[in-house]
């Protein structure tokens, strides 16, 4: 193969390119589309005094080394997002088991079932759907001296994690139920029914490590300003505050002069309560935000029924819901299923659950994200319909037809001509329309100062937490479901949805494509959203057990806030 080095000269830019003289000039282009973006039907590339062509024999041009030759064109429509890589291509079969796992779309890897452990499992794959987490135990290091670190749940979670991102096979999650075990008897309970250990109830699981992550992960070091729950990681990220009210309900306490009390306590999940009413989240959430208990009443002197009603003030950026579908069933000894269908959303509003005080904080931002949302979902309609228009007229976007111009000559000497006199004198107005780019550009430029506001209106205590829901709305990414009748039977899986690509340079995340992760203990499918919709219950088929929330990113001028 002879080649030739030369200068392409492109819109002041100089480019050093090894041409195959043996090749045409249809490769060339390919080439100088790699280095500039401008695809191969957009270039004009002058040589000897007359364009090069798709079919031109490049070994007959006579090109010598360091010839400059122009090249004239611009991107199309998405054209000038393409660039040459920064580093070098690494194919897939050259890659290490830790570079492929790492790759954007590989395959997770899934957890050994060492025995009645999917209830594990499925709750270290919701967990880890965490990305924030990661990046806490990777940071952590363990420091207790009165403690073994094999022992250590948080150290033992740290390793775990970094090895299943290195491997997209099965990992064996031993070592770390075997520290779970150890700081918790529970779960080395031995089955009644025959040899090994029993099942366990992944919502214990997922408490106990979530409250063991509380005391010894810390979180991010804080930025300036950000004062709240500064140290414990699952504080920052998890915990949310409830501000309760605590009533009696006789009258004669009421009359003895017994006051209404007030307290702040912290949540780190909400329970949805499942009744013969309960047909969505939204239901359950609601009666769980007010219980009755007793306790003993000093002005009556003796036990008395009170009424606890709960308003969250503080909505953590993760937000855990459990639907408490087990109960101690007195007859048979053990924990039964409730089987009711519980619809849930994808999106979830949390306002309504909310103080006064954090709504009137919650409410504008929520408002403005959804016109944003609108006007987003609008431009990228009128796009594609206008991609679409041109794709059908066999146009290039961007560029006029032979045809147009003509017509745009007409139209000049049209806009030259005085505008015409009506029978009594008067100027007749003529009628004019925006063009589908101009309502475009407008809509655009609408858009930002759209993201503007919406970045002032951020309650500046609320901006402080960097851990907390700014919006009061929530994506689903995870969901822990039971297939069974029994607490102590069936079989727990979960499912964690996909995320976008990472860019290597911004370190943003892409636009996802709404698939999901279905963990089966160590097989891993990728499953539709629609599976999703499917976990509601109604049956012993698998239904959502714990639902992981995340807040939404909000959208500024600059793109997405994390």
């Amino acid at each position: 193969m002879a080649t030739v080095n030369v200068v392409i000269k492109h819109q002041g830019k100089k480019y050093d390119v090894e041409v195959d003289t043996s090749a045409t000039g249809e490769l060339l282009k390919y080439q100088l589309f790699s280095l500039t973006g401008v695809e191969p039907e957009r270039q004009k590339i002058l040589i000897k005094g007359g364009q090069l062509k798709d079919d031109t024999d490049l070994s007959k041009l006579g090109l010598k080394p360091g010839q400059v030759i122009m090249m004239m064109g611009t991107p199309g429509e998405g054209g000038g997002q393409i660039v040459r890589p920064t580093e070098k291509i690494k194919f897939l079969e050259d890659m290490t088991e830790a570079e492929a796992a790492q790759q954007a779309g590989a395959i997770p890897a899934g957890l050994v079932n060492l025995g009645n452990t999917c209830y594990l499992n499925s709750t270290l794959q919701a967990l880890r759907s965490i990305p924030e987490l990661q990046d806490a135990l990777a940071k952590h290091k363990h420091t207790s001296m009165s403690e073994i670190p094999q022992l250590d749940i948080t150290n033992q979670l740290k390793d775990l994690f970094k090895d299943m991102s290195e491997t997209q096979g099965g990992m064996s999650p031993f070592t770390f139920l075997n520290a779970l075990r150890v700081t918790y008897p529970q779960f080395a309970e031995r089955s009644k029914k025959g040899p090994g250990y029993a099942q366990q109830d992944a919502e214990e699981a997922w408490s106990q490590i979530v409250s063991q992550l509380r005391q010894k992960l810390r979180g991010p070091e804080p930025a300036e300003g950000d004062t709240a729950r500064a140290g414990s990681f699952v504080d920052k990220y998890m915990a949310g505050e409830f501000s309760s009210t605590l009533e009696c309900n006789e009258p004669e306490a009421r009359e003895g002069g017994e006051q209404p009390t007030s307290a702040k306590e912290t949540f780190l999940k909400l329970n949805c309560h499942i009744d013969s009413q309960t047909a969505h989240l939204r239901d359950g959430l609601v009666s769980g935000l007010t219980e009755k208990i007793e306790k003993r009443s000093e002005v009556l002197g003796r036990d008395a029924t009170y009424t606890k009603t709960s308003r969250i003030s503080r909505l953590p950026k993760y937000l855990t819901v459990h639907f408490v579908r087990f109960f101690w069933k007195r007859d048979v000894q053990k924990k039964a299923k409730i089987m009711r269908k519980v619809t849930f959303p994808h999106e979830l509003d949390a306002v309504e659950f909310c103080t006064d005080e954090l709504k009137k904080a919650l409410i504008p931002v929520r408002d403005k994200v959804r016109e944003v949302r609108k006007d987003e979902e609008d431009i990228e309609r009128a796009r594609k319909r206008r991609k679409k228009n041109h794709m059908l007229d066999g146009e290039v976007p961007g560029e006029k037809k032979e045809g147009a111009k003509k017509d745009d000559k007409k139209d000049d000497k049209k806009d030259d001509k005085k505008p015409a006199k009506s029978a009594d004198g008067d100027v007749e107005m003529a009628e004019t329309f925006k063009t589908e780019a101009e309502w475009e550009a407008e809509k655009e430029a609408a858009l930002l100062e759209s993201k503007k506001e919406l970045n002032a209106l951020i309650d500046p205590d609320l901006r402080k937490d960097e851990g907390a829901n700014h919006s009061g709305l929530y994506e689903l990414r995870a969901v822990v479901t039971h297939q069974g009748a029994s607490a102590d039977s069936g079989h727990y899986t979960a499912y964690v949805k996909k995320t976008g690509p990472k860019d290597p340079v911004t370190g943003k995340i892409g636009e996802e494509d709404g698939k999901w992760w279905w963990f089966n203990d160590d097989k891993v499918t990728e499953v539709t959203s629609d599976k999703i919709d499917a976990l509601a219950g109604g049956g012993e088929s698998h239904s959502a057990l714990i639902l992981l929330y995340k807040a939404i990113p909000l959208p500024t001028a600059e793109g997405v806030m994390e």
